[in-house]
C-alpha cells in the first residue's frame, strides 16, 4: 500500500549478510511503510449552533447558523465533503458572530446595570443628606 511518490525499497545500511532475518548482524534492510490517513471529515458545528440559537440569538444569527449546520450535516451524509466544508465554515462564522455580539450585549448590560445602581445609591445618599439637614 504505497503511494506513487514513495517506492518501496530495502536499503542496506551496512555490508551484506546472508544469515537469518532478525539475528544480530543479520540483513540490515529498511522497509518503508506508507500509511494513508483519510482526511478529517468537515465539522458541522451543530451543538454550537443549537447553543447560539437557544442562548445567544442576536439578529437571528443562531437560527441561520443552525440552518447552515444542518445543511453541512446533510452534505456530509450524501458524501459531498467540499459542500459540507463550505456550509460548516459558514455556520462557524455565524456562530462566532452570534457569540461575539451576545458577549458584547452582556458587557453593555452589566455596564448599564452598574451605572444605574451607582446613580441610585448616590441619589439615595443625597436624599438622606437633605432630610438630615432639615430635621432641625
Amino acid at each position: 500500500m504505497n503511494s506513487e511518490g514513495y517506492p518501496s525499497d530495502s536499503v542496506p545500511l551496512q555490508g551484506r549478510y546472508e544469515g537469518f532475518h532478525g539475528e544480530p548482524g543479520g540483513s540490515a534492510g529498511v522497509q518503508y511503510i506508507t500509511v494513508s490517513v483519510p482526511p478529517e471529515p468537515p465539522r458541522d458545528h451543530i451543538i454550537w449552533s443549537l447553543c447560539c440559537l437557544l442562548y445567544a440569538n442576536p439578529c437571528c444569527l443562531g437560527l441561520a447558523a443552525l440552518i447552515f449546520s444542518i445543511k453541512a450535516r446533510d452534505r456530509k451524509v450524501v458524501g459531498d465533503m467540499e459542500g459540507a466544508r463550505h456550509y460548516g465554515s459558514t455556520a462557524r462564522c455565524l456562530n462566532i458572530w452570534a457569540t461575539v455580539l451576545f458577549s458584547i450585549m452582556i458587557v453593555i448590560f452589566l455596564i448599564i446595570v452598574t451605572t444605574v445602581l451607582v446613580q441610585i445609591k448616590q441619589a439615595a445618599q443625597r436624599y438622606n443628606l437633605f432630610n438630615n439637614n432639615y430635621r432641625g
